[in-house]
């Protein structure tokens, strides 16, 4: 089996770099019968006289070039092919992913010995299974100090003192994401101490932090210089990293999330210590008005959610638009709480020009702020609309008419019928996708009409979904189920669930609506990386 893959990725490699003026197909489909019949007389098919050695010819740079190309799954059958082609595809890979149980220990020489160019590891363990300890850890920081990107996934076997030893042997780290592990401030403060040249810093789930007045403060230390982006999700004392954020001071990205405590103060001293913040997420906190008028203080701030922080309400995102000039991207998950509605949305329509992405999920705008949002925000590329009791036909019609340079359109849950998918057929002349999901009143066959009235435009209808609404977008950037990554990256190679045409029959609509029915959050997300104008993490 394994001459006969390399036999033919020979003939597949000529076949790609050969001129335009070459060996006709019938010479290469000789060539291969040759070669298959040398095969059957169990000889070695690189040894047929008459024919050139292509593979031993290639430079080993140009096959692990190649190699770089191919999924996880066909590089490690490349590597059985042959010993030359075990060994370049070794030392070609740079990312490794370790089932990270106690058994691990007794491979790691040998895994390394092999992969010996590693510079992006991930260990995960299953939460069921005793992980590696800190003696495993110091190995791999022994056999692998080209490293600059770690994940550690429920390494719960691993104490500071393994953190700081590993940290001693990788200096060069500038990606670190840990969750449910149980080492604590100690191990966070060597990372910080000894890797000069972080950048991004994930934490969650952080058992081996102490609560209360007895937590040790993180950071600042040597990182933070070069620290950009901080990320706390599910801390009891997230606060313990203050002196880490504030201290960050080329920090650009800040992201928290169902991280306990009263976050206004620390937030009134990030945004009086750090000036260089352009994105911002805060879910599930404890902050109100307070805390968003300190975030006013961050001029440079271009993107900023808002998911399910109550007390926050139309005064504080009053101050905030007025002073936060450059928004582009703008998240409110209201939680239907009415505390933010059209005062406070007129007022990001009056300050904030270069808006492009508008979510407002929980909240009830009616036509008077969404025709102040078109006339104000001339930008407004991406509008979602989810839960919301106020936006019916009349304000879907507002929206075909007013906003004009909108490509991107999401309805959810809110009381459209046909008629409001009518106006679309007139209106946004730069629209190219439309998704309608939970909306009762609208009929395929109105999703068909405005299909069939602009060919272009590609209208996904999901009436059929079951699932309870949560549009949170809480591990915006990269979601950690499969069936969400599936979602999430369908705009790449998959097939375009938002074009689905009339042809198909009605059961095979209802099991495609089934697979198709994510979170609201995570589809948008999508929406948003598809000619956004920077990435959304």
């Amino acid at each position: 089996m394994g001459q006969s893959a390399s036999s033919t990725a020979g003939a597949q490699t000529h076949h790609h770099l050969r001129p335009s003026k070459s060996r006709s197909t019938a010479a290469v489909i000789s060539t291969a019968i040759k070669i298959h019949n040398h095969m059957e007389n169990d000889a070695d098919p690189f040894d047929v006289e008459g024919l050139p050695d292509y593979i031993s010819n290639l430079p080993d740079e140009c096959l692990a070039c190649i190699f770089q190309s191919l999924s996880s799954g066909d590089r490690k059958r490349c590597s059985l092919v042959c010993r030359r082609w075990l060994l370049v595809e070794g030392q070609s890979r740079h990312r490794l992913s370790l089932n990270a149980q106690s058994e691990l220990l007794t491979l790691i020489p040998s895994i390394f010995t092999r992969f010996d160019a590693v510079t992006k590891l991930a260990l995960k363990c299953d939460r069921r299974s005793a992980s590696i300890g800190d003696d495993a850890l110091v190995l791999i920081s022994q056999n692998c100090r080209k490293l600059t990107r770690l994940k550690l996934r429920a390494c719960r076997e691993l104490s500071d003192a393994g953190i700081a030893e590993f940290t001693k042997n990788c200096k060069n780290l500038k990606k670190l994401s840990c969750g449910s592990c149980n080492f604590g401030a100690k191990g966070m403060n060597a990372v910080l101490n000894n890797c000069p040249g972080l950048e991004e810093l994930s934490v969650k789930r952080l058992r081996g932090i102490a609560d209360g007045v007895a937590a040790e403060p993180i950071g600042p230390g040597a990182a933070a210089a070069s620290l950009k982006t901080i990320c706390l999700k599910e801390l009891y004392n997230g606060q313990c990293f203050g002196p880490l954020i504030f201290g960050a001071k080329n920090l650009r990205t800040l992201k928290l999330f169902r991280c306990s405590g009263d976050w206004d103060k620390l937030l009134e001293v990030i945004a009086d210590r750090v000036d260089g913040l352009v994105e911002m997420h805060l879910e599930r906190l404890q902050v109100s008005d307070i805390g968003l008028v300190a975030i006013a203080n961050c001029l440079n701030l271009e993107i900023l959610h808002l998911v399910k922080t109550p007390e926050c309400t139309n005064e504080g995102l009053k101050t905030l638009a007025e002073n936060c000039k450059l928004l582009r991207k703008l998240h409110i998950d209201g939680w239907k709480t009415n505390r933010i509605s059209d005062e406070g949305l007129i007022a990001v329509a009056k300050n904030c020009p270069n808006l492009q992405e508008l979510v407002l999920i929980g909240v009830n705008p009616t036509r008077m702020s969404l025709e102040k949002l078109a006339t104000g925000c001339q930008n407004l590329e991406r509008l979602a609309l989810c839960g919301s009791e106020t936006v019916g036909d009349a304000e879907l019609s507002c929206i075909a008419q007013k906003c004009i340079a909108l490509r991107k359109l999401c309805i959810k849950s809110c009381p459209v019928s046909d008629h409001g998918m009518e106006a679309l057929a007139g209106g946004c002349p730069n629209l190219v996708k439309v998704k309608v999901k939970k909306c009762r009143a609208v009929t395929s066959e109105g999703a068909d009409w405005l299909r069939a009235s602009r060919e272009s435009l590609a209208v996904n209808l999901d009436a059929a979904e079951t699932e309870n609404m949560d549009a949170s977008a809480s591990d915006s950037g990269a979601p950690e189920g499969g069936a969400e990554n599936h979602q999430a990256g369908g705009q790449g190679g998959g097939p375009n669930i938002a074009s689905i045409g009339t042809g198909r029959s009605a059961s095979f609509k209802a099991r495609l609506g089934l697979l198709t029915g994510r979170r609201f959050a995570c589809t948008f997300r999508r929406w948003s990386s598809f000619g956004g104008g920077s990435r959304n993490t």
